[in-house]
């Protein structure tokens, strides 16, 4: 972001496979309130912690956040390094929990999979876990979803995979979070 005098710089986080095309409905809704930034800091680091460093790096000393899914875990780790530098925040259908150990097992499954040449991007069963069933006959949504995945890539899915592995429980910081914040789940939200 650009600190502009009369806006707010906001720093969007997309979640896992997905890229600036997540927030494009919202870039362009909130252009007139805010100096926008989409990162992709969150597709080129296996660890959140360099993630949050990188994002952080490139950010202005004051700015709102906003993260979906996996972008809110890395949204809870910029709180615990700079919450003095968050004015706003938005976690969206994310958990401050780490995952237990067979969602981690899962998850070491997906990169091994990947790893063996069987990344194919968003495919038709894992998308059923990215939106409601009521969607999956909207062609239009469903070809964006794979198209970002597509654009992620392997490489970028493992390592998004590695750091959603390692990333800490964040329940014991969230007392500490003073700053506004909006906590939206869908209501059918897996």
């Amino acid at each position: 972001c650009a600190l502009v005098e009369a806006k707010p710089c906001l720093i969007l986080v997309p979640g896992l496979l997905c890229t600036d095309v997540l927030w494009r409905g919202q870039v362009a809704g909130l252009a007139d309130l805010a100096d926008i930034t989409v990162t992709a800091e969150h597709r080129r680091h296996t660890d959140i912690g360099a993630i949050a460093a990188a994002i952080l790096a490139a950010a202005p000393e004051r700015f709102a956040l906003a993260g979906l899914s996996f972008g809110g875990y890395i949204a809870l780790e910029i709180m615990r390094r700079a919450p003095h530098r968050v004015d706003r925040l938005a976690l969206l259908n994310t958990t401050a929990r780490d995952d237990d150990e067979a969602r981690r097992g899962l998850r070491r499954d997906y990169i091994k999979q990947a790893q063996i040449g069987r990344f194919i991007g968003m495919s038709d069963r894992l998308i059923r876990h990215f939106i409601h069933a009521d969607r999956l006959a909207d062609g239009v949504l469903v070809a964006a979803i794979k198209q970002m995945a597509t654009d992620a890539g392997r490489d970028g899915f493992i390592r998004q995979q590695i750091a959603i592995i390692g990333r800490p429980d964040s329940r014991r910081d969230l007392s500490a979070i003073d700053c506004p914040t909006l906590v939206l789940v869908g209501r059918q939200d897996a």
